[in-house]
């Protein structure tokens, strides 16, 4: 392996710094203003920094396939970036970068068919809309994707899709236009086949949106929905690849995805310790700053340690699947999707605690940070998962 940036990578992750620290951070306190004072709707500012980001060349940079903005970077390459963004809460989106967009962009652009890309794939690469995509259930123990009981049933020239799905991420946003539902089409085939994926526009008639859940308390404006499916009609071309591919398909849309979150993970994770280094320096407690308490220092310490490992987890299961692919990479992506959301949390709590109140207060973004990130031990999989997946890889050595 080679830890040295590309000359493309080397140049956009400059590049980032620089409109990170000219727009992204400045812009962080008005975009809270502007959501806080129209709730439910679209702050302005990001569409400025969306602007700036495309003027800038700094668009779409996750998608390893060639478009009019990138000549399509390797996950090595991607890597360092996604850290970069992941040290604010509105960077992915202003670069066009945001989840679940990335993840379903990829699919499209994998398995959709002409028309579906001029539909779907093109506004979102353009950043004029947002989707969702619809695979949890509350009914079921989703862990196990071919749990899923929504069904996906053909009657002539459409499907009828029926089920409830939850903690659909982005469907609350009015600019959502489309999910990517994934349902059984054929409950008596082989278990990996039984799945399918259609795209689901958010305005069909049936589709209802109950709820916008709550995570710890924090409402997300963009939504964590549950989505009701009565008698949902869509045409039969909206199938995305073949009917009984649906769970070949959400393979190859996690893989990636998860290790997109882990990257950015270790940008939160750096914007953790970054607070808490300037906060005990500026604190004074028992005669002197708090940066000279021996705990305090151990804090420290470990957390760069932390980071650092975890990086170089990353990097390697980025760097394997540029070189043997996602699937010969499983084991790796499993084991970083358990280390990063692991070590994020433990750095985050340590600055949490040494803000004192503070630190539980929205002075600060690290009570939200810790919020959304535990979600991550969950998202795209629960670590336990991932832990069997490693599990089965090392045993089976014997």
């Amino acid at each position: 392996m080679d830890f040295s940036p590309s000359p493309t990578a080397a140049r956009l992750a400059g590049e980032l710094n620089d409109f990170m620290a000219s727009h992204v951070r400045p812009a962080e306190p008005i975009y809270g203003e502007q959501l806080e004072a129209a709730p439910g709707t679209h702050p302005p500012v990001m569409e400025e920094l969306k602007a700036e980001a495309r003027t800038r060349k700094l668009w779409n940079l996750f998608l390893p396939h060639e478009t009019e903005w990138t000549d399509g970077l390797s996950n090595s390459d991607y890597a360092p970036l996604a850290e970069i963004m992941g040290t604010s809460g509105i960077a992915s989106e202003a670069l066009n970068c945001a989840a679940p967009d990335t993840g379903n962009m990829e699919i499209l652009t994998m398995f959709g068919t002409d028309e579906q890309k001029e539909r779907w794939l093109h506004p979102l690469l353009e950043g004029e809309i947002r989707s969702c995509f619809a695979m949890t259930e509350p009914a079921v123990a989703s862990s196990d994707a071919t749990n899923i009981a929504c069904r996906i049933e053909r009657d002539g020239d459409d499907y009828v899709i029926n089920g409830r799905k939850w903690w659909i991420s982005g469907a609350a946003d009015p600019r959502c236009e489309v999910a990517i539902l994934m349902g059984k089409t054929d409950p008596e085939a082989p278990r990996h086949l039984q799945q399918s994926m259609i795209l689901v526009p958010m305005d069909a008639p049936g589709l209802t949106n109950v709820r916008n859940l709550p995570v710890f308390g924090y409402t997300d404006h963009e939504g964590h929905c549950e989505l009701l499916f009565e008698d949902v009609r869509v045409p039969a071309t909206n199938i995305l690849g073949d009917e009984g591919g649906g769970f070949a398909i959400a393979q190859a849309r996690l893989g990636p995805g998860r290790i997109h979150h882990c990257m950015r993970i270790i940008g939160a994770a750096e914007r953790a310790l970054e607070l808490m280094c300037r906060r005990v320096t500026e604190r004074v407690a028992f005669g002197k700053p708090l940066a000279q308490q021996g705990v305090i220092q151990e804090w420290i310490a470990e957390s760069r340690i932390e980071i650092e490992q975890v990086r170089l987890l990353c990097l390697k299961a980025a760097w394997l699947m540029d070189t043997v692919g996602n699937k010969g990479a499983m084991t790796e992506i499993a084991a970083i999707k358990v280390a990063g959301p692991t070590m994020a949390l433990k750095v985050i709590d340590r600055a949490i605690q040494a803000h004192g109140g503070a630190g539980v207060s929205e002075d600060f973004p690290l009570a939200s940070m810790y919020a959304h990130i535990r979600t991550l031990r969950l998202a795209d999989g629960p670590d336990e998962v991932h832990k069997r997946t490693v599990a089965r890889r090392e045993l089976g050595r014997y």
